[in-house]
């Protein structure tokens, strides 16, 4: 009997419609709209072609084409940690373990491609954080014992809140004592399906302005700094995963001189 590959999608879009903190636009440019987009572009390259378009000169026409159609055309506007991305050490600081920090596009694809681990921690709320000791449990109830290079993924069930504020308000942080546990096995990344790894503003940025203590401020992506780490942001659909047994592919899109990178991840069962 051959076994059929199953893929599920763990990956959240690039929404122009879905609420965001930071501004996100799509230019759409139609079929229609696309042959006078093509005249304005290619007659615009000279003074002479701009000025035979200003007194409506051509080159092509939509008479000319099929359908009386151009090819559609979108340009996205967004910042590089909307939709389901990878951060890597720029992100955190100009530097990480001593020496200069590195970008997205030097993330090794092979630590991309590798066994995945699904972590229920449903129960924790807003406000809280993973710990060590959570990791530690999650990993027991599953019977499964982390190795090196395999990808965990923290289900919260906070993507269930995408497109709403609610997303950036209500899901719990990570503790730098669960970061430590996964390096110190071998991870080189782990994932979270919500928006960030840190606590959500209105619990952070509070306790930072209320104590003055820097160490309240992004303190697992600050951690970066100190240990060298890539984390996925903005995942989707883990429930339909088991706790083992499946492949994870997280390749970073290749854009130069980001800390982070959208990314297509999928689960292979």
């Amino acid at each position: 009997m051959v076994k059929r590959m199953k893929i599920i999608d763990l990956s959240l879009p690039i929404d122009d419609t879905a609420f965001e903190v930071h501004h996100v636009k799509i230019e759409r440019t139609g079929h229609k709209e696309g042959v006078e987009k093509f005249n304005r572009v290619i007659m615009g390259k000279t003074i002479p072609g701009k000025i035979k378009y200003l007194f409506g000169k051509r080159i092509v026409k939509k008479e000319d084409l099929p359908d009386e159609e151009f090819l559609s055309l979108e340009v996205v506007h967004s910042p590089v940690h909307i939709g389901t991305h990878l951060d890597y050490s720029f992100h955190y600081g100009s530097r990480s373990e001593g020496r200069a920090s590195k970008t997205a596009e030097e993330i090794p694809l092979e630590w991309c491609i590798q066994d995945g681990v699904k972590l229920d921690l449903r129960d924790k709320k807003p406000n809280e954080v993973i710990k060590a000791a959570d990791i530690e449990k999650c990993l027991g109830k599953i019977n499964y014992q982390i190795k090196p290079l395999d990808i965990v993924m923290l289900h919260t069930g906070a993507d269930k809140l995408y497109g709403s504020p609610k997303y950036f308000s209500d899901y719990p942080g990570v503790d730098i004592s669960a970061i430590d546990y996964l390096l110190d096995r071998g991870i080189k990344i782990f994932g979270v399906d919500t928006m960030g790894i840190d606590r959500p503003y209105r619990f952070m940025l509070k306790e930072f302005l209320d104590k003055k203590d820097p160490g309240l401020f992004y303190p697992a992506h600050f951690y970066g700094r100190k240990r060298e780490f890539i984390h996925i942001e903005r995942l989707a659909n883990l429930e339909k995963l088991p706790g083992h047994g499946f492949k994870i592919h997280c390749l970073p899109i290749r854009i130069k001189k980001t800390g982070a990178a959208w990314a297509r991840v999928v689960a292979f069962l």
